[in-house]
């Protein structure tokens, strides 16, 4: 097997340094770097110098500076500030009036405007000019106004004007709208580096406009005269999200042909331009591709005689000090100097909510920024040291002190380089750079219409608008100065060096979380291929286990998804005497099991955890070759029941640990225990038979029963490794049994045995009601039944959401797993006025999933889980398609006609055809509704009677909690996806006809399977209450 795309030549020495430090440890580097970030002590004193007397003067210049205005006016950590970036970010994308004027509603009500004193055009036209103009409204009414303004303006007016000052707003950090205008509106004392940004391509139809929008630019860029030669000449930079939809670690094999083919194109049209090209940096997950790119790039005959060739790094990224060592040796094996910028990095966040969601060994970014800036500093100090034979650095920052540093190191010496900053940001630091040191500034400057723009401006004002950054403590003149210019290695020396951000793996504290791995970490990946090889011919084989003991029998074979006549193992079903003989010794040892102490199970679920982890090669490959998943969905799954067992340890040891104190009259003492019910059977499903399996078991185990598991009859052998490893960590071999096989009368003579105390479910409503209607027929004890049944979700989308990123989320949530999760979305409902572009651009957005082997990392969609679903699957799409317009269908690739595959459907459906049942597989229904009809919309989807996920896109507080309000759901999603919720974060299950709960990893789900318990002591029995006597009251007697 291949796993990955590897059709490459291999780099260069050094880069086997950058994959060696994806996760380095943060003290140890930061440690390492320190000495390359300081200087020498009379050196150190006149950066300070020079440093403050830059922010002086930057600070003096505020009031002139339209941004720095906007900050001392409000500040981005405050509601103010905050409000007029979301209004930014939104207002002027949505298409219709009414929800114009909802959001401007949402975000300027109740907020305290009394604070702004700025007089600049950027705060005027975005708060007081537009909001409180004189004989408008006094703005001492503070947060009382808004009515009034409303009553005074209309909404016409008040609308006009604040998307009059979103467009100022915007003109001040986009250069142009298209090429030309950026051209006509650049100021000669700048050079410029010109990007036509945007969002990522999600389709081959998005790349291929970015594309022709690159060309032209660099088109308009050779036709005009520049006098300026070598390095300083005009730039143009391409982010490569934008020129390819799957420009992706995991597509390597795509990226090295369709888009390798895109950048060489626009490289040879900028050579032959005579511009500089500069290729951006994204997120750290992209790193290695894009040098691989670069490599190509740099080696290729067409472009040796071109100088202009440069790339980005990212200094918050661990691995920089080595990619400039990369770099270095690339440049000296072709003979070219390299025009390397270098950043600090803008997707911080999501590096750090990445590392953590993903369970990763660490953090690809430093979590401090004095870490950031020490190491954009010796990066710096690398880059010069290697020489102008080698690099023509660009240092790109807004940062006084870090530019002080750089001048002061390049005092005494002729080596080139220029400074670089964003266009509308830190003008007046790099003017008086520029006037004082002679150095030359390079603005870089967007291009691109308003609307599109806007998410960008949003992500890079709050960036650098961050309450630790540069910028916004230069811009609030509470901040002395003198801090500001101090070098941070030097305090950084003085003091002990820590993260500043606790380690993904103790994000769920005291529980460990579960353990991934980064899946573009090739020293993680290429060892973890050669063990799935050679899983690929060994055979698994599933038999019931009762009391420790296999049970011998005809032996079935079993066949893999991923092609029909492939064997992956053999099944020895259970019999009536299996049953029988579990529920015997399971009843037997359920007083033993309870009376042992919660710390005890605790343990034991504990130490399976680690057990899972230990096997994770087996378990991925099971995943894969039995149930059908890809590998981020089958780690993701392992992740999910090592976090079941740790998390149901957690759980019992708070709930069972110890008896719980009740009020009592004097005299006597109450107290409640928990105890466990009596033997349970676990009935799991196919489409998550680890997780689920899993989760049921040891909940019920960690409440103190007995366990009798039953697998789905699809996926036996995933259940007997998962039964066998619990059982190595020590559940006694009388307490948990395995009986997989068909369900047919094996589950009747379980479920009518009045010894069975309660039953977890998870699997269809029919089934549910089928196992209720058993139970009930008792006469016996009445048992508890814990159902996790269907769901018909949807999720509602406003003309405020976020377009591209709730395609993201859509195809996610209806398409992965093949469409096979009770979460995933099966009805998407768009308001009407953003219907039509997001209708198309998610048929188009689907042409580019891959079918395919689940373990080949480039597969997006692996099979579902056998024939018959398969065929059912197809049957139903044929005859919703008489009805519905098929506005999407991914392509089925050749080769996979042995296997189980089914291509995901999306329809477009009329409002009142919403279907009334579940299709469990990859089919997406949507349909639309009108702007004022958004709570018909839910109760459309609640008299479904269904009550799973349901998923909102919207920028409006007031959607999102009338959503909230009024969906009847067991778990809302808001601006994300809808699947793969979080063990301990979000607990999942449903209601109606989608569960009983109490919901899977949550607080109160081990209450379920747990009986109350309440002793009450008369204390006082024997004579006096000692403790009242004691308390001085005996002279009463």
């Amino acid at each position: 097997m291949t796993l990955l795309y590897s059709d490459l030549p291999p780099s260069l020495p050094s880069f086997a340094a950058i994959k060696a430090n994806l996760f380095r440890d943060e003290v140890q580097a930061v440690t390492a770097m320190l000495p390359a970030a300081r200087l020498s002590e009379l050196a150190e004193k006149a950066v300070h110098v020079r440093a403050l007397s830059l922010a002086q003067g930057v600070r003096q210049a505020a009031s002139k500076n339209h941004f720095e205005a906007f900050l001392q006016s409000y500040g981005l950590g405050s509601e103010e500030g905050l409000a007029l970036m979301a209004l930014a970010e939104a207002l002027l994308r949505i298409p219709d009036t009414d929800c114009q004027d909802r959001l401007i509603r949402d975000l300027l009500e109740n907020k305290d405007w009394r604070r702004s004193q700025a007089a600049t055009w950027l705060v005027s036209a975005a708060s007081r000019a537009l909001l409180f103009t004189d004989g408008w409204i006094d703005a001492s009414e503070g947060r009382h106004w808004f009515d009034r303004l409303l009553r005074k303006m209309g909404e016409p007016v008040l609308r006009t004007a604040m998307k009059t000052g979103m467009k100022l707003m915007a003109e001040h950090f986009v250069v142009g709208e298209t090429i030309d205008q950026a051209l006509d509106n650049a100021d000669a004392r700048w050079r410029y580096s010109y990007d036509m940004l945007g969002e990522a391509a999600l389709t081959n139809d998005d790349a291929e406009a970015y594309f022709a929008a690159y060309h032209e630019a660099i088109a308009a860029l050779g036709k005009r005269t520049d006098h300026n030669t070598g390095f300083a000449r005009q730039s143009i930079s391409v982010k490569l999200s934008a020129i390819h939809p799957r420009y992706e670690f995991a597509q390597a094999e795509r990226v090295h042909t369709e888009l390798y083919t895109r950048l060489l194109n626009l490289a040879q049209a900028a050579a032959k331009a005579d511009l500089v090209f500069s290729i951006d940096a994204e997120e750290s997950e992209r790193l290695e591709i894009s040098l691989a790119l670069y490599e190509r790039l740099v080696r290729e005959p067409s472009l040796k005689d071109w100088k202009g060739l440069g790339l980005v790094v990212q200094a918050y990224q661990k691995r920089a000090p080595f990619v400039i060592d990369w770099l270095a040796e690339l440049a000296r094996d072709t003979g070219r100097v390299l025009p390397i910028r270098l950043v600090k990095g803008a997707y911080w966040d999501s590096e750090i909510k990445r590392a953590q969601q993903n369970g990763l060994p660490g953090y690809a970014v430093y979590t401090r920024k004095a870490h950031t800036d020490v190491a954009y500093m010796a990066c710096a100090r690398k880059m010069l040291d290697y020489g102008c034979t080698v690099f023509y650095p660009q240092f790109a920052s807004h940062n006084a002190q870090t530019l002080a540093w750089i001048m002061e190191l390049t005092r005494d010496t002729k080596r080139q380089f220029e400074i670089q900053r964003l266009h509308g940001m830190g003008e007046s630091l790099h003017t008086l750079i520029n006037q004082r040191e002679g150095v030359a500034s390079r603005v870089y400057a967007p291009v691109g219409r308003f609307h599109a723009l806007l998410p960008y401006l949003v992500r890079r004002l709050l960036e650098n608008g961050a309450n630790s950054s540069f910028v916004h403590q230069l811009a609030d003149t509470r901040v002395p100065l003198e801090a500001i210019a101090d070098n941070p290695a030097e305090r950084l020396a003085r003091t002990p060096i820590t993260t500043g951000v606790i380690a993904p793996s103790e994000v769920f504290a005291p529980r460990r979380n579960s353990q991934g791995f980064a899946m573009t970490d090739t020293l993680v990946l290429e060892p973890l291929r050669q063990q799935l090889s050679a899983l690929e011919t060994q055979s698994f084989n599933a038999t019931p286990i009762i009391g420790g003991q296999r049970r011998d029998g005809a032996a079935q074979p079993r066949f893999s998804p991923i092609d029909s006549r492939r064997q992956i193992g053999t099944l020895v079903a259970s019999d009536a005497a299996a049953v029988e003989r579990a529920l015997n010794l399971a009843d037997a040892a359920q007083d033993e099991w309870a009376a042992t102490s919660a710390n005890a199970r605790a343990a034991m679920l504990e130490k399976a955890a680690s057990l899972l982890e230990a096997r994770q090669t087996e378990f991925l490959w099971l995943l894969s070759r039995e149930s059908g998943k890809t590998l981020p969905d089958a780690l993701s799954e392992l992740r999910e029941a090592v976090d079941f067992c740790r998390f149901y340890a957690h759980e019992a040891r708070r709930l069972m640990g110890s008896p719980i104190a009740l009020p009592s009259v004097t005299g006597e003492s109450n107290e409640l225990r928990l105890t466990g019910r009596g033997p349970f059977i676990a009935i799991a499903p196919w489409n998550f038979p680890l997780a689920i399996f899993i989760g049921q078991i040891t909940a019920a185990l960690a409440a103190g029963n007995t366990v009798i598991a039953k697998p789905s009859r699809r996926t036996p052998l995933i259940g007997m490794r998962t039964i066998e490893a619990l059982l190595e960590a020590g559940i006694p071999a009388n307490v948990l049994h395995y009986l997989p096989g068909e369900s047919g009368g094996l589950s009747d003579k379980l479920l009518g045995d009045p010894r069975v105390a309660g039953v977890a479910f998870t699997g269809s409503t029919g089934a549910a009601w089928k196992i209720n209607r058993t139970l009930a027929a008792r006469d016996s004890s009445i048992a508890s039944l814990i159902a996790e049944t269907g769901g018909l979700n949807a999720m509602i989308a406003d003309s405020s959401a976020h377009v591209e990123q709730l395609i993201l989320d859509v195809l996610m949530s209806a398409f992965n797993s093949a469409g096979q999760r009770c979460s995933a979305l099966r009805i998407l409902l768009v308001q009407e006025d953003i219907a039509d572009a997001v209708v198309e651009r998610i048929g188009k957005a689907m042409q580019e999933l891959r079918l395919g082997d689940p373990l080949q990392l480039a597969t997006d969609i692996g099979p579902t889980i056998d024939n018959l679903s398969q065929r059912d699957l197809q049957a139903y799409c044929d005859k919703l398609a008489q009805t519905a317009k098929l506005v999407g269908k991914t392509p089925m690739p050749a080769g996979l006609e042995t296997g189980c595959f089914f291509t995901p459907h999306a329809f477009e459906v009329a409002l009142d055809q919403l279907p009334t049942t579940e299709t469990f597989g990859p089919v997406l229904h949507i349909a639309r509704f009108k702007s004022d009809a958004l709570e018909d919309a839910v109760h459309r989807v609640n008299k479904l009677g269904f009550g799973l996920t349901m998923g909102v896109h919207t920028r409006l507080d007031s959607t999102m909690e009338a959503v909230r309000r009024l969906a009847k759901v067991g778990n809302l999603y808001i601006n994300r996806n809808q699947i793969g919720a979080v063990v301990g974060s979000q607990p999942f299950g449903g209601e109606g006809l989608s569960g009983t709960g109490f919901k899977a990893g949550g607080p109160h789900y081990l209450l379920r399977f747990a009986c109350e318990r309440t002793v009450t002591i008369n204390t006082a029995a024997v004579g006096g209450n000692v403790k009242l006597m004691a308390g001085g009251e005996g002279e009463h007697a």
